[in-house]
């Protein structure tokens, strides 16, 4: 399992709404492949009805990771997270 560290940001001016920002180091395996990379996650809360988006940082991967693009869902069901991530690689530039 991948480790990970986020720094995180938010704010609310009424109940049920809100705004959240943060910068996500994931380190670790992918499909074998070894190293580190950046997740942004951009979420709002609006009157309770939830937006959030979760992108891999352009060119933020680091040894066998180099080129990674893709996008982080998270899902709840039943009050569990699952964690969805769609994902390529680029070639170099």
């Amino acid at each position: 399992m991948p480790a990970a560290t986020a720094k995180c940001s938010a704010c609310a001016s009424e109940p049920g709404s809100a705004g959240y920002v943060a910068l996500e180091r994931v380190q670790g395996s992918l499909d074998g492949r070894q190293g580190s990379f950046y997740l942004q996650h951009s979420g709002t809360m609006t009157r309770g009805a939830p937006t959030l988006s979760v992108t891999v940082v352009p060119d933020t991967g680091t040894d066998a990771l180099q080129g990674l693009q893709g996008q982080l869902a998270i899902r709840i069901e039943n009050g569990k997270h699952y964690y969805d991530f769609t994902y390529d690689f680029a070639p170099a530039p």
